[in-house]
């Protein structure tokens, strides 16, 4: 394999804090097993999330200083509005303050009590959202998607004949909308194809459904389109974005993903009525039209991210050292969800850690592994972020989570009030642009030494957790 090299020149540096393992033990005790409260600075590697944690261009930091503060029609608005116009082909753009003021102002419009939300797989605050306003969030993945060895090039692909069923059993009527999301963060950052988008589309066209994207990471998705789809490998990736686009009609997107910035999210709509609604929504909880809850300076940022994105020199490294974090992952013999996604590589913490049931959290006892021994912050994905939440229905399977029926499930569900996802997983999100391979050959190493010793190993337990988003805040001591 060719060294992988990063089209960039470092030209300001941060210094990382170097701690040792007493320090780290009792800062993890005083956190109360959760990563998701230490203080940053008592991190090494924090691949906790890819979201805002990236580095900026200099071009981005000149257009920090050009940013137009007027609070109504700045000129960094427009610049921006023209960016996304050009980018994804809607012409309503409306900003936000990050991805999820989108969403709620989305199914605060569009949900409601009865009503049915399906998705590929619905992200944390996406789920969140939908449940808040009183509607069902049902994820319909591939059978593919249920196996961490399978290779399957496109594991986020939506079960287009599940979503067949589901619209017949509850009825058109109760569907605002169909969501799929790209690349698919829930499913292990796999990516979606043109060819399912495109069968999701004919099946919402039939039913007369609008199709949303939840387009985080959409730049990544395009990128696995042009590598992996027949047909796609001669595209430009701008040319592929603008066909995933044109399907649908609407899309939320974090800009702190694939905007390469720390902060902003837009709302995408073709539907004028509805913008009109979202509009006076957004005006009522997040800023004018023209700014949406940001600065000028965010928006010129943002503008700035959404066109280096699709550079292709990019994406390459993007994608390649991710790829070669999960190769030296499984060549050390670690589990993995394969192939490597987009974004960041999962660990299978249930094949980790075969001897720690789910209801003692098999994912965040990995979490907390790993932070004990090398200072890495990473996230779980499993019981403790999804348990009892996710319907989950894929080809063959049970209608929900709730359906496993293992002495193990109903252990955790009898003692949480969860059921397990289909999935226990582990990721490492990496930060665009932050990182050397010098970096990512420390994680590969730290992870490593922590599966040779993972025996030793103990599970936890809940002793607080809130009523909704529980991973955030949640509490745990040693089971």
């Amino acid at each position: 394999m060719k060294t992988i090299i990063e089209p960039f020149r470092i030209k300001v540096v941060e210094p990382i804090r170097m701690t040792t393992a007493p320090q780290r033990e009792r800062l993890l005790r005083e956190a109360g097993f959760n990563v998701f409260l230490l203080k940053a600075e008592d991190v090494l590697i924090d691949l906790l999330t890819d979201s805002g944690t990236g580095a900026m261009s200099s071009e981005q930091w000149a257009g920090i200083m050009r940013g137009d503060e007027s609070y109504a029609g700045a000129k960094s608005f427009y610049r921006f509005q023209d960016r996304i116009r050009d980018l994804t082909g809607f012409e309503h753009v409306l900003p936000t303050h990050q991805g999820r003021a989108s969403e709620r102002i989305l199914f605060e419009l569009v949900g409601g009590p009865g009503k049915v939300v399906p998705n590929n797989a619905h992200f944390d605050t996406t789920r969140a959202n939908v449940e808040h306003s009183g509607a069902e969030a049902v994820d319909l993945s591939i059978p593919e998607a249920r196996d961490p060895r399978d290779r399957h090039p496109f594991k986020g692909n939506m079960n287009v004949p599940e979503l067949e069923r589901l619209i017949q059993r509850v009825g058109p009527e109760r569907i605002p909308l169909v969501m799929v999301t790209i690349t698919n963060n829930s499913g292990g950052g796999q990516p979606v194809s043109l060819e399912n988008l495109r069968a999701v589309r004919a099946v919402c066209d039939r039913h007369r459904l609008p199709l949303f994207l939840d387009a985080c990471r959409f730049a990544e998705n395009a990128f696995f389109i042009k590598r992996r789809e027949p047909g796609c490998d001669h595209k430009p990736v701008a040319d592929i974005v603008h066909e995933m686009f044109e399907l649908a009609d609407g899309a939320t997107i974090s800009a702190k993903k694939d905007g390469l910035v720390n902060i902003g999210g837009l709302l995408l709509l073709r539907d004028e009525s509805l913008f009109q609604r979202a509009s006076s929504l957004l005006i009522l909880t997040e800023g004018f039209v023209t700014y949406g809850g940001l600065a000028g300076r965010d928006l010129e940022a943002m503008a700035q991210g959404f066109e280096e994105v699709i550079h292709e020199d990019y994406l390459h490294y993007r994608i390649r050292s991710v790829e070669y974090l999960g190769e030296r992952l499984l060549s050390a013999g670690v589990p993995i969800l394969e192939p490597p996604g987009g974004h960041a590589v999962y660990l299978d913490a249930a094949a980790f850690c075969p001897h720690i049931p789910p209801a003692q959290f098999p994912g965040q006892t990995v979490v907390c592994a790993l932070y004990r021994h090398a200072g890495i912050r990473a996230v779980e994905i499993g019981s403790v972020m999804f348990g009892g939440s996710a319907k989950t229905v894929a080809s063959g399977g049970a209608a929900s989570s709730e359906a496993s029926g293992s002495a193990d499930d109903r252990t955790l569900a009898a003692q949480t009030g969860a059921s397990p996802p289909r999935l226990e997983l582990v990721r490492l999100a990496m930060p665009r642009r932050v990182y050397t391979q010098s970096h990512v050959d420390y994680v590969i190493e730290a992870v490593a030494e922590v599966h040779q010793r993972r025996q030793t190993l103990r599970g936890l337990r809940i002793t607080y957790e809130p009523p909704v988003l529980r991973h955030f805040t949640a509490r745990f001591e040693e089971a």
